[in-house]
């Protein structure tokens, strides 16, 4: 049964992960919190398959992002760490994964999996789950596909953004919000200042999030 809830400590964990210059290390949740790190922690379903490759690519090339934000990225599979390891050695073409800048942390027991509530256990892997967690440790958001559609770094990136925001100034972010938006006082008020000001930003066209202006 999953153990992970929004609001609650999110579960703890420790295993071998495979790391960025290809050693082997013991990651555990709270080594990112002592650290006093957002922590990214995504699931694949496998090692060399298809869209697991591109997802893990595309957050790796941008780490320096999320670093800059003080968040760390992982990604975790019911692979063992040798499996990680000859997939992060072998190149693009022959379809591994090349030099990445993030830790592949190997669940071959599946607890890991279990406990986030992503493991498919007649299959014995992971859907594509995102959960990101806060250096409190506490889990403040999560995102789980259907094994066929990949993730979107910008949309991880722009919840850091907007949680961190409503860390600092106290107010909430209202729909499509970007950072260097304004926020939105969680009041009446602050909805009806904010709903003045931009009536249309919300306003969704033929069902495709574009506002009236576009």
């Amino acid at each position: 049964m999953s153990k992970v809830r929004v609001q609650k400590p999110a579960p703890a964990f420790q295993g071998t992960a495979v790391m960025p210059d290809g050693s082997f290390e013991e990651l555990s949740i709270t080594s990112f919190a002592a650290a006093k790190k957002w922590l990214v922690l995504g699931f694949v379903p496998m090692a060399w398959t298809f869209v697991c490759p591109t997802e893990i690519i595309a957050f790796s090339d941008a780490v320096s992002q999320f670093e800059s934000r003080g968040a760390s990225v992982v990604f975790a599979s019911t692979d063992s760490q040798y499996s990680l390891l000859s997939w992060r050695n072998a190149s693009r073409k022959e379809g591994g994964l090349g030099s990445v800048n993030i830790p592949l942390l190997s669940d071959k027991t599946h607890q890991l999996s279990k406990d986030y509530g992503v493991l498919i256990e007649e299959e014995g892997i992971a859907l594509r789950g995102i959960f990101l967690i806060d250096p409190k440790g506490i889990v403040r958001q999560i995102t789980i596909n259907d094994l066929p559609v990949g993730r979107s770094v910008d949309e991880a990136l722009r919840l850091i953004d907007a949680f961190q925001f409503t860390e600092k100034y106290g107010e909430v972010c209202p729909a499509n919000w970007q950072a260097g938006q304004e926020g939105m006082k969680a009041s009446t008020t602050g909805y009806a200042t904010y709903i003045e000001k931009k009536p249309v930003d919300i306003t969704m066209v033929y069902g495709s999030g574009l506002s009236k202006k576009a």
